[in-house]
C-alpha cells in the first residue's frame, strides 16, 4: 500500500487524474467570456440532467402538470465537462459555478437563484405548491430537504467518486462511503416505513429533492453496478417510494430535460415548449 504524507502546504497538481480532472480547480470565477442565452419565458434554467439538475426540471414539470402556466420555462444545456459553468454569464447567475442555476425574470427586477434546494423552495413559495404552509408538515418537509442537501455529497462526491470515477480503486475510501451511503438508505427506509412520502402523506419538494439521488440509486441508475454492490433491493420501503415517483408523468418528462447522455429518445437537450418532448429529442432530430 502506497503511503502518502501530506505536505505542510498543499499545492494544485493539475494532473491529479479522475473523471473530472480537466475541470476541477481550486479557484472560483470565470475562465472565459460567454453570455447566457435568454428565451421567451420568465423562468430561465441553465442546467444538466445530473441528479441536482433533475430536481428542478421535475419541479417545473410538476407545476405545469397542475396547471400553472406561468411555470413555463426555457431550459438551456450547460455541458459541465466542457466547462460551460465557468463562462462569465453563468458565473453571474451562480458564483459557485455549479448547475442548476435559475433566473426568474417574472418581476420588475430579475432574481438569480442558485443551489438546487434554494430553487425548489423559491418555486414552491412562488406557486404555492409542494411545500406545506402548516406545521409540523412544513418543518418535516424542510428537514428532509436539507437532509438531502447535507447527505448527498457523501453519496455523490464520496461513494460515487471513489467507486466509479477515481483513477484508482481505494478500498478504504470505497468502504468508508459505501458504509455511509447504506446508513443513509436505512434512514430513508425507516422513514418511508412509517410515511408514504418523506414529508408525510403528501408529495413535496422533499421527495423531489431526494428522489433523483436515492431513488436513482434504488432503481439501479447510479454509478454503473452500484445498486448491486450496495444491495439496494433490501430497502423495500425506499423501493416502493422510488417506483411510485418514477411512474409520475411529470417526473418522466423532467428526467429528459437537459439530458445529454444515455438513450437518444430520453435526451431533450433544450426545452422551450411542451411540444419539444414530441419533436426535439435526440432520436427524432437524428432521423430528420
Amino acid at each position: 500500500m502506497n503511503q502518502y504524507t501530506p505536505p505542510k502546504v498543499w499545492t494544485w497538481n493539475k494532473e491529479n487524474g479522475g473523471a473530472f480532472a480537466s475541470i476541477n480547480r481550486p479557484i472560483a470565477g470565470p475562465t472565459h467570456d460567454k453570455e447566457l442565452p435568454v428565451g421567451k419565458h420568465p423562468l430561465q434554467l441553465y442546467s444538466l440532467a445530473t441528479p441536482n439538475g433533475v430536481k428542478v426540471t421535475i419541479m417545473l414539470e410538476e407545476l405545469l402538470a397542475l396547471g400553472h402556466k406561468s411555470a413555463e420555462y426555457d431550459a438551456w444545456l450547460i455541458r459541465i465537462n466542457d466547462g460551460d459553468q465557468f463562462g462569465s454569464g453563468f458565473v453571474e447567475v451562480n458564483p459557485n459555478s455549479k448547475i442548476p442555476a435559475l433566473m426568474d425574470r417574472s418581476g420588475p427586477k430579475p432574481i438569480r437563484v442558485f443551489e438546487s434546494g434554494s430553487i425548489l423552495v423559491h418555486l414552491a413559495e412562488k406557486f404555492g405548491e409542494f411545500l406545506p404552509t402548516e406545521q409540523p408538515a412544513r418543518a418535516e418537509t424542510l428537514s428532509w430537504l436539507f437532509w438531502q442537501m447535507g447527505s448527498a455529497p457523501y453519496l455523490g462526491g464520496g461513494f460515487g467518486h471513489f467507486y466509479a470515477y477515481a483513477p484508482e480503486k481505494i478500498e478504504y475510501a470505497i468502504d468508508r462511503f459505501a458504509m455511509e451511503t447504506k446508513r443513509q438508505m436505512d434512514v430513508l427506509d425507516r422513514r418511508l416505513a412509517e410515511s408514504e412520502y418523506l414529508g408525510g402523506t403528501d408529495y413535496t419538494i422533499a421527495d423531489i429533492a431526494v428522489w433523483p439521488w436515492y431513488g436513482g440509486l434504488a432503481l439501479g441508475r447510479m454509478y454503473n453496478d452500484a445498486g448491486e454492490f450496495l444491495s439496494v433491493q433490501d430497502y423495500r420501503h425506499v423501493q416502493r417510494w422510488a417506483n411510485a415517483i418514477d411512474a409520475r408523468p411529470a417526473v418522466q418528462r423532467g428526467r429528459m430535460v437537459n439530458r445529454a447522455f444515455g438513450e437518444p429518445a430520453m435526451q431533450l437537450h433544450e426545452r422551450h415548449d411542451a411540444s419539444d418532448f414530441d419533436t426535439n429529442t435526440q432520436d427524432k432530430l437524428a432521423a430528420e
